[in-house]
């Protein structure tokens, strides 16, 4: 049973539509009042003395920022620079890097396709063989993930690109141990962590990686706009962003800090969102989360005869569940039941075409509940994805 203090208790903290149900907190986050209220005094500042606050305010205030955040992922601020989104700090990481041809960069078939989409680009424009790692669903255990990644390093791996937690999929990666797999054998790793902080308990420093990329406004609820790149000390030097301007060479946070006239209010709304989720409970906000997810996906797959793309080891706030072959297959056939979903339902849920199967994945956030995941069921069923036959 729900505890008083979160699930519907507390969904007025969002402006989310009272009469939906909103099952997809993993696509864009939903950012609460209390946050929003936050970056709207930072854009009052600003536009009160625009120049003054740039020049003036803005650099301090980031760093400021910057240094909250990294005590909530386990990392020094000096470290961490914010960027646009998650990608946007993939793209600087894979811009700045000497991939030349013969070399080889690594990533898995589970991989964001942004994210695949910039390595092809990148790999593409280098003459550097990208070797996409196949991961099928369902995932096993962490072992048959580790293994699958130890088979397809090679004398010419130059970079492994990873995510902490896979966006369609849903599925928790051994990212510390898939680190020291690739230090043994001197390669590089970059890890997407674009769905992890706020759903996971973070110690970014700790990891073992050389670059890690985040985003603030996902699970830890702070306005669009907000990622971050993480770099250890001794790989931030070849880093640029990808938009070059005033600050060239003057070190690695300053570069980040000013890319040219944008609103920082994103970045410096970060500890109202820290703040907003450590007073919904934090650690123990997580371990919510990561239940409820647990219960629904469970219940889910009991009355699909189906099964989840991970086990719940490997899951966090969201999990995937896979459909019924009768649901069909393919990109045109998954949209056209997201859209049924929302017009004849008011449920906001992805269903994805991964590999040759359907799957919707779910996400639990503080303002969801189980009987949220309960009507998910009941409208599949009368939509006629029914069990296995």
């Amino acid at each position: 049973m729900e505890g008083p203090g979160l699930g519907a208790a507390v969904r007025h903290e969002w402006t989310l539509d009272d009469d939906a149900v909103f099952l997809n907190h993993g696509s864009f986050g939903a950012t609460p009042r209390v946050v929003l209220d936050r970056q709207a005094e930072w854009r009052a500042q600003m536009e009160r003395q625009p120049v003054l606050f740039m020049n003036e305010i803005v650099p301090q205030a980031l760093r400021e920022s910057a240094g909250i955040l990294g005590g909530f992922v386990g990392a020094e601020g000096t470290d961490l620079v914010f960027t646009a989104n998650a990608t946007a700090a993939v793209n600087a990481v894979l811009s700045s890097l000497p991939l030349r041809p013969g070399d080889q960069v690594v990533t898995t078939a589970q991989a964001y396709p942004a994210v695949r989409n910039a390595l092809r680009h990148y790999c593409r424009s280098a003459g550097t063989d990208l070797t996409v790692i196949p991961l099928p669903l369902p995932v096993a255990n962490e072992a048959a993930v580790t293994a699958a990644v130890e088979a397809a390093l090679t004398s010419k791996t130059r970079l492994a690109v990873f995510d902490h937690v896979t966006s369609h999929s849903a599925i928790i990666l051994p990212v510390a141990a898939l680190a020291a797999l690739c230090r043994d054998r001197g390669v590089p790793v970059l890890i997407d962590g674009a769905h992890a902080p706020g759903m996971l308990d973070l110690d970014i420093a700790g990891l073992g990686v050389d670059w890690y990329a985040g985003n603030c406004h996902k699970w830890l609820c702070a306005p669009k706009g907000a990622g971050f790149l993480w770099a250890r000390g001794d790989r931030q030097d070849i880093l640029h962003p990808t938009v070059i301007s005033n600050q060239y060479g003057h070190g690695f946070t300053a570069e980040f800090d000013w890319t040219g006239t944008a609103d920082p209010t994103p970045a410096l709304s970060v500890p109202a969102a820290i703040d907003f989720h450590e007073t919904l409970g934090g650690a123990g906000l997580r371990a919510r989360n990561a239940s409820l997810a647990d219960k629904a996906a469970r219940s889910l797959v009991d009355r699909l005869g189906t099964e989840a793309a991970a086990p719940a080891a490997m899951r966090g706030a969201m999990a995937a569940v896979r459909l019924p072959p009768s649901a069909g297959q393919g990109w045109e056939t998954a949209a056209a039941l997201h859209d049924r979903l929302w017009h004849e339902h008011r449920i906001e849920v992805p269903v994805l075409a991964i590999d040759d199967a359907l799957w919707v994945r779910i996400s639990a956030q503080a303002y969801n509940a189980f009987p949220d995941y309960v009507r998910l069921g009941d409208a599949l069923e009368r939509m006629g994805v029914g069990s296995l036959p």
